[in-house]
């Protein structure tokens, strides 16, 4: 008979369903309280022909219990543990599963989201280098997606400065995207928290990143976007934090500049513009 968090971890793993499916199994499964009688539950919940085959074909499969048996060696914390972030919780379909590698607790203090162009400019390098340090000192989480550019440096600089950071990854722990910051994500590791919904060995596929984005913004109390394209993933995390009543603020630029046009229309939108470190601690009193 399968616990409550055997029966996340097993149905966060099960392939050929996407995370909405597993999300409402779930649901129905803590309704009934039925954690072991998955052909009850698949009646209990509106599945498409594809996602019902996939969980008829894989839900007691060899190769899912290898999955399982895998990463149950590393942490891994569930939507019913009490260290689970109230905060993510209580998003719209939240992760069922986060495995993890670092200091856990920081999931418990208040979090600044920083995201923005994977190419920054000299302007935005600036910017996090002079706004982070004073974040810093007030003792508010960093929470980043350790990818090239605005992401890798919010967690670098803040590292540096003596604080703490969170990355939230779209691979396997044992994974890294993009390569050059290995480095970064080990370091993250040990110094600060690396978070992920993702098992050993899944590899950095396109869908993962908007997965990865709305973890990042159920985890942040304010989100921060430095630069951003018009279309870009970092405006998709900042469309996420204010449809979860996020507070989302964004570093205005110039107008000629195409890194500048999806923070500007942001600001037009109504994001609060921030024009020094004061502005966004004002966010957090």
């Amino acid at each position: 008979m399968l616990s409550k968090r055997e029966f996340l971890l097993r149905l966060s793993l099960c392939r050929g369903l996407g995370r909405v499916s597993k999300y409402h199994l779930w649901q129905a499964a803590q309704q009934h309280q039925s954690f072991t009688q998955m052909d009850h539950l698949v009646n209990e919940v509106s599945l498409s022909i594809r996602a019902r085959t996939a969980l008829e074909n894989n839900w007691a499969s060899q190769a899912l219990d290898q999955a399982v048996a895998a990463n149950q060696t590393q942490p891994f914390i569930t939507l019913v543990d009490d260290a689970y972030p109230s905060q993510l919780k209580e998003t719209y379909c939240p992760p069922l599963v986060l495995f993890y590698a670092g200091n856990l607790k920081l999931l418990q203090s208040p979090m600044l989201g920083v995201v923005g162009a994977r190419d920054a400019s000299s302007y935005g390098v600036s910017v996090l280098r002079g706004f982070l340090p004073e974040i810093v000192k007030h003792r508010l989480v960093v929470v980043s997606g350790l990818a090239r550019g605005i992401d890798g440096l919010s967690h670098q600089v803040t590292l540096d400065c003596g604080g703490m950071t969170v990355g939230v990854i779209g691979c396997g722990l044992n994974r890294c995207y993009p390569a050059e910051n290995r480095g970064l994500q080990s370091r993250v590791a040990k110094e600060g928290l690396v978070l992920t919904e993702y098992g050993l060995g899944e590899p950095p596929l396109a869908f993962h990143f908007p997965e990865r984005n709305r973890i990042i913004a159920g985890l942040s109390q304010t989100l921060l976007v430095v630069e951003a394209k018009r279309r870009s993933g970092s405006l998709i995390t900042a469309n996420i934090a204010l449809d979860e009543n996020r507070n989302v603020c964004a570093v205005p630029g110039r107008i000629d500049t195409i890194r500048s046009l999806g923070t500007n229309e942001l600001i037009a939108a109504g994001a609060k513009p921030i024009l020094r470190a004061q502005d966004l601690l004002d966010e957090f009193a």
